[in-house]
């Protein structure tokens, strides 16, 4: 049993890191290189899913008193995964990836003969508590380009998540550290709110070109993101 909590901390981290490489290319989109910025962060997460998250797959596989005994080894990267393939789908779609929906693309990394790994509520919805961070980074991003519908959609979504998410997360079994994400969440949506509102109130320091782009050229908009 020691071993194989070993093996499974080793993979758990290799997904953590490879997820973050994701996460790192999906903020790499911008106006003129969305697709070609998501295609390949499409890849990017199939190959964390085939090299790294089979690994726990394959530790796991068949045998679901292990999955449930050992979950504090593997969850710190299955949260992450979550993270990454969510921020990426609402990228890609604008909607929020589900548990399902997740689940249903780990079934080829297991025997068919066998129960299929998967990601368990908890540490999807802890993934998806970090999800907004990312969100929040995404959405200053897309007012500095400019972008101020995109932000604004951004804005609307992680005021929906929070306001779903502060229903259950009291109830969870890791209500701890689910509240301790719920209050990062508070502050991200507050951060895209100002970021927001710092434009509509202040919409001339923003210049339009001939071809009818737009240029910041002030920093005075909420820099602390």
């Amino acid at each position: 049993m020691n071993d194989k909590r070993e093996r499974l901390v080793k993979a758990s981290r290799d997904v953590t890191q490879s997820s973050k490489k994701v996460i790192f290319q999906v903020h790499r989109v911008g106006k003129h290189n969305q697709q070609t910025v998501l295609n390949q962060a499409e890849k990017d997460i199939e190959g964390v899913t085939t090299q790294h998250v089979s690994r726990i797959a394959k530790e796991l596989q068949g045998n679901d008193n292990d999955a449930w005994k050992l979950r504090r080894a593997y969850s710190p990267g299955m949260q992450e995964y979550v993270e990454a393939a969510t921020v990426l789908e609402f990228c890609k779609s604008g909607k929020l990836l589900t548990l399902a929906d997740l689940n249903n693309r780990l079934t080829k990394l297991s025997d068919p003969s066998t129960s299929p790994l998967k990601i368990n509520l908890s540490d999807y919805l802890l993934g998806i508590g970090d999800l907004t961070g990312e969100l929040m980074r995404l959405a200053i991003s897309q007012v500095a380009d400019g972008e101020v519908e995109v932000a604004n959609t951004i804005c609307n979504f992680v005021r929906e998540l929070y306001k779903d998410l502060s229903l259950v997360a009291p109830i969870m079994d890791d209500s701890y550290e689910m509240n301790k994400k719920m209050e990062t969440m508070l502050q991200s949506l507050v951060k895209i709110e100002n970021a927001c509102y710092a434009v509509r109130i202040r919409g001339s320091e923003y210049i339009t070109d001939a071809e009818g782009e737009q240029y910041r050229y002030t920093l005075a908009l909420d820099e602390e993101g």
